[in-house]
């Protein structure tokens, strides 16, 4: 929540790109979470009187900038949802729901995405095509997930932060820290 502009520190700064946002007025901030920042929750935040469509372009018509018909359908037939576009969100499977979140923060093409827990209400085989979609993803945008599952940190991350009790214990390549920890309590966590 920090990251994304969310919440505001009660102490210290964020810079991101260089901007102090906890300094952004609530217009400015909300400017550049639009803009910047897609962020998928563990509970999907869809808006149920919307179809898929209209909550994959909702982002971009608050900020003035409607897709393309070629880029919604670029979008759609990516997440696999093209044949569901006209469907409302309680008309799909919590899987599809899920790509539909992640379709709606990407649609306004952030720098970063922040997934927040994306995988813990699915089944394994919808966690999987989520964990598919993040690798694919990974190479054209900075993705910050928060997870529980190691075996997932383990197999789609490329660095690991480990934090306990909401402090920072260790964070390196994932390799890394899973092979090798430094801290105990981080080995002792993970095994």
């Amino acid at each position: 929540h920090l990251l994304g502009g969310v919440d505001r520190p009660t102490s210290g700064k964020i810079y991101i790109d260089g901007n102090e946002i906890n300094n952004m007025n609530n217009d400015k901030l909300a400017i550049f979470r639009r803009r910047q920042i897609g962020i998928v929750y563990q509970f999907y935040n869809l808006i149920p009187i919307l179809t898929v469509e209209e909550n994959i372009s909702l982002p971009c018509d608050l900020d003035g900038n409607r897709p393309d018909k070629e880029r919604m359908d670029l979008i759609l037939k990516s997440f696999g949802l093209f044949e569901r576009r006209n469907h409302l969100p309680n008309e799909l499977s919590g899987g599809q729901q899920q790509r539909l979140c992640i379709a709606r923060a990407l649609a306004v093409k952030p720098e970063v995405l922040l997934m927040d827990e994306a995988t813990s209400a699915l089944d394994p085989i919808s966690t999987g095509k989520i964990e598919e979609l993040c690798m694919k993803l990974k190479d054209k945008y900075t993705i910050i997930m928060v997870t529980h599952n190691m075996q997932q940190a383990m197999r789609i991350a490329d660095n690991t932060a480990f934090f306990l009790l909401g402090e920072m214990i260790e964070c390196t390549d994932t390799a890394t820290l899973f092979s090798t920890p430094k801290d105990k309590r981080t080995e002792e966590y993970i095994t």
